[in-house]
């Protein structure tokens, strides 16, 4: 059986302690086939993951993944078909740090709203978006929870498993059902 090779993403936060966890954790559902991968942009290495993370995974029924907190290194963002951002910063990280992969990188509520509408495979749709080019907003942003209460990490949750829904749909063939996002 010739099976296309899974798509390699990599999500970042700014910390890699909850909303690209959050994100990998939840494209991990969706898409058991993908090769997934979380770091961070201004990143304390080697933090376990904290219990609010843990407590939100939770709550909308993921496992939490084993974790501990790593910076984003140029292998990181050279191997990734895919580089998602949870806010405009961190795409602008990856333009500055790495100019010449920023033509993958782009926000998750951008992607969302935009991967659906070009055709073909990832690589070429991800090209004719041209990222590298795109003018980034604060409509861009999913808010970090950090130094928030639990709630504010479940909130935080729900919203990023919505979006991962919709970017799962645009990757390719989800797994059915979908997690059930309680």
């Amino acid at each position: 059986m010739n099976r296309a090779r899974a798509h390699h993403v990599l999500f970042l936060c700014t910390g890699n302690a909850a909303r690209s966890v959050m994100a990998g954790a939840a494209l991990a559902a969706c898409l058991p086939d993908a090769v997934i991968e979380t770091a961070g942009t201004l990143t304390v290495e080697g933090q376990p993951l904290s219990w609010r993370t843990r407590y939100a995974l939770d709550s909308v029924g993921l496992s939490a993944p084993p974790h501990r907190t790593r910076q984003a290194g140029r292998r990181d963002v050279e191997q990734a078909d895919l580089i998602v951002g949870l806010a405009p910063e961190h795409v602008e990280w990856v333009r500055r740090n790495h100019p010449s992969e920023a033509r993958r990188a782009g926000t998750l509520r951008r992607l969302c709203r935009d991967l659906s509408t070009v055709t073909g495979a990832l690589p070429d749709r991800v090209a004719a978006l041209k990222l590298g080019e795109v003018q980034l907003g604060d409509w861009e942003e999913v808010a970090d929870p950090g130094g928030g209460d639990e709630e504010l990490f479940v909130a935080c949750a729900r919203e990023v498993c919505d979006l991962i829904t919709t970017l799962a749909l645009h990757l390719g063939t989800m797994r059915d059902p979908a997690p059930e996002i309680r």
